[in-house]
């Protein structure tokens, strides 16, 4: 496994769990009010959504470019790890710097349809090193 891939599988899990700790953060300064909000420009449910929508994605990518560097030590592995990097970082900053959930930017649709293609993109190419 090269340093490249271990190092953006290391920098994917500390996005996951710092995206976390921002929902505990927010969750500190509401208090005792509403823990469970449904406004859209709510910062708690921002960050909820922001890790919530990290956690769908990040733990089976990581899982995949696993299994795609323990079968070949191919650049492109080094290539999807980044590119994986890249499309969950945008659509983390696309969500939490956004007024609302509601709203919708380039950078969001990028990290959304990076996400799916890098994804298969490593799924695919976990089959083919078999």
């Amino acid at each position: 496994m090269s340093t490249i891939t271990v190092v953006c599988m290391a920098l994917l899990g500390m996005l996951l769990f710092l995206l976390g700790a921002n929902v505990t953060r927010q969750r500190a300064i509401r208090g005792s009010g509403n823990q469970a909000p449904t406004d859209p420009a709510d910062p708690l449910l921002i960050a909820i959504r922001a890790h919530g929508n990290s956690a769908e994605y990040i733990p089976t990518m990581l899982a995949l470019l696993l299994v795609c560097s323990a079968l070949s030590d191919s650049w492109l592995v080094d290539a999807l790890a980044i590119a994986a990097l890249i499309v969950r970082t945008a659509h983390a900053v696309s969500m939490l710097t956004a007024n609302s959930l509601a709203s919708h930017g380039p950078l969001r649709y990028l990290g959304a349809l990076g996400t799916y293609v890098v994804g298969l993109a490593i799924s695919i190419t976990a089959l083919a090193t078999l």
